[in-house]
């Protein structure tokens, strides 16, 4: 085999392992795309209406509350994944047993391996302080009822909580990872210089891991713009209690399944669609993601 052929086998390899994302990317995320925005400007008689399915979704008076509720949460959200995440990830790579970290990393890891829904049945057992076995903490706290626990009040809280009890773990693993790709040459020469843990840390594994921290806000916010699995069992649970239109993607729910009105409920699909790429185009640029090192 040539040089120039296997240059271009390499090449059709690629390819190869791409396509069966290509496709996959196409049928469920382009089409469902394209078909939302297509249901955002029409009405039920596919006659172009402009902005008035975006004017109809805000001027419900459900919508400034649930807007309200989502920044909320991202903020929480966004704050414990950056300031734990990073931190447990840090003193993870500090760990120098092999056997101790291999460890530390699997039960990080093993709350991950949960799915949304099943998590919450989790959460809806440790919540309620008749049979949670920290019920004690919970009533400590004046919560004697899983009604009052679930009241509308804590709830981005309780939604950060089990976010982060979800997802952290894997996010330490991959940070942890990246920590690992750092030379042992270059914090050897910090620390021949007298840099301690803490100025180590800071002047050269966080700006080193910067775009991974970009990279994983990036994911986070977009993933908390969606929230919609947690509050819609919470409500079934709670019956109510919770309420239906805690989040954005409850009340396009609600507007597609429950009033019957689904291009009002598309707008509000495009509506977090576009929030979430320009916040993305915001992080990408403000921290020069894909500039080079």
């Amino acid at each position: 085999m040539t040089p120039a052929t296997r240059v271009r086998w390499r090449g059709r390899a690629g390819h190869v392992f791409v396509a069966p994302y290509v496709v996959l990317l196409i049928a469920f995320g382009v089409v469902p795309t394209g078909y939302a925005f297509s249901f955002a400007f029409t009405d039920d008689t596919d006659t172009f209406v402009g902005l008035a399915n975006f004017a109809a979704a805000a001027s419900d008076f459900r919508f400034v509350s649930a807007v309200g509720h989502v920044l909320l949460y991202l903020v929480f959200w966004l704050v414990a994944l950056v300031v734990f995440v990073v931190g447990l990830a840090l003193l993870l790579h500090r760990v120098t047993a092999r056997a101790v970290g291999g460890s530390l990393r699997f039960l990080y890891y093993i709350p991950g391996a949960l799915a949304g829904a099943a998590s919450v049945l989790v959460w809806l057992f440790m919540l309620d302080p008749a049979v949670s076995p920290v019920g004690f903490l919970l009533r400590a706290f004046g919560f004697d009822t899983f009604g009052q626990v679930v009241a509308p009040g804590p709830l981005p809280v309780l939604f950060t909580l089990i976010a982060f009890w979800t997802g952290a773990g894997g996010w330490i693993v991959v940070l942890h990872g990246a920590l690992n790709n750092i030379s042992p040459d270059l914090i050897e020469a910090a620390r021949i210089d007298g840099a301690g843990a803490w100025r180590t840390a800071w002047h050269i594994q966080l700006p080193l891991l910067r775009k991974w921290i970009v990279y994983m806000v990036i994911l986070a916010f977009a993933g908390g713009t969606q929230l919609f699995v947690e509050p819609q069992l919470l409500s079934q649970a709670s019956v109510g209690v919770a309420g239906r239109d805690f989040s954005l993607n409850q009340l396009s729910y609600d507007f597609a399944f429950q009033n019957g009105n689904v291009n009002t409920a598309a707008a509000i699909s495009v509506e977090l669609l576009l929030v979430g790429i320009v916040a993305a185009a915001l992080f990408v640029v403000r921290s020069g993601f894909f500039d080079a090192e």
